[in-house]
């Protein structure tokens, strides 16, 4: 464990998403402390990332979800300091962090994704919020282009709440995505260096994923293995792996789905610095492949380059 030198693990941050990375961090720093690993805790709200350098960092492992950290900020700055991290690098990060952008290569490659509108704040005066409500059948979810963890999302089914949804979500970001209602479950599949660990599936009460099943409630249940059939996990596994590399991330994150009536799979958004609390999502995935929390976290940090 000497050989990774000191480690910083980057967490908290200025993003709306600080409070999740304050505890991914938290978790992460502890698992590499109990492992023997050189460990620090290094908040970015607080110290300039280019301090790294001068306090003889070895290696990065980022925490920080959400803008900043997720985003290809941080990635740049590393590089630009030759520090190694773990993770997807510049063009991955600012791409998958971008929800319109990612579905338009998706579509481009002939990828599974839901029918969507995009919106920014300078078009929102000649915005026909009927219009979209019917272009999209009547039912969509309103996301700001560049949040995670479900902030700023609203589901909508008429042009009124669209509005509101809209007003909401433009508090965030001044890029907006309206996506069409996909119902029925939602999965996730873990990437780990290159490999599609088991798919995942989430069910809440809440009338959707949001912030609170995600983070505030008991109430939400997760299913590893998550009973799809082993024709639709190999698919799930494959169409999530073409979905992360077409987005340009690499080493580790998360691709998230879901499934309609019909049996279609679609594809909603890759994570490049997903939850990693012992009880997030890709933690999960890993066990249920043989990894506990602790040996997740050393192949993560393993592959920094």
């Amino acid at each position: 464990m000497t050989d990774f030198g000191k480690v910083a693990v980057l967490y908290g941050g200025t993003s709306a998403e600080r409070d999740v990375s304050i505890k991914s961090g938290t978790a992460v720093h502890n698992a590499l402390i109990e492992k023997g690993v050189d460990a620090h805790l290094f908040d970015t709200k607080t110290q300039s990332p280019l301090a790294l350098k001068e306090q003889g960092y070895k290696r990065v492992f980022n925490c920080l979800h959400g803008r900043g950290g997720e985003d290809g900020v941080i990635q740049g700055v590393l590089d630009y300091l030759a520090i190694p991290y773990a993770g997807s690098r510049v063009l991955g990060s600012a791409l998958a962090m971008d929800k319109i952008r990612t579905k338009l290569v998706w579509q481009s490659l002939n990828l599974p994704t839901a029918k969507f509108i995009q919106l920014s704040k300078s078009d929102l005066a000649n915005f026909d919020f009927e219009h979209a409500i019917e272009t999209l059948s009547g039912v969509v979810f309103v996301k700001p282009a560049h949040e995670g963890s479900s902030i700023g999302m609203n589901k909508a089914t008429n042009a009124a709440e669209l509005e509101a949804a809209v007003t909401h979500a433009l508090k965030y970001d001044t890029n907006i995505l309206i996506e069409q209602f996909i119902n029925g479950p939602e999965f996730t599949v873990a990437m780990l260096n290159g490999d599609a660990l088991p798919s995942i599936r989430m069910e809440t009460p809440n009338e959707f994923y949001d912030y609170e099943a995600k983070y505030l409630t008991n109430s939400t249940e997760y299913f590893c293995p998550s009973g799809l059939n082993p024709e639709d996990e190999s698919y799930v596994a494959d169409i999530a792996a073409k979905a992360f590399k077409a987005a340009g991330a690499e080493g580790w994150g998360r691709v998230d789905l879901m499934r309609d009536a019909d049996g279609q799979f679609y594809l909603l958004e890759a994570n490049t610095v997903p939850g990693m609390t012992e009880k997030s999502l890709v933690p999960m995935a890993a066990k249920a492949k043989g990894y506990d929390f602790s040996d997740l976290v050393i192949t993560i940090l393993e592959s920094a380059k």
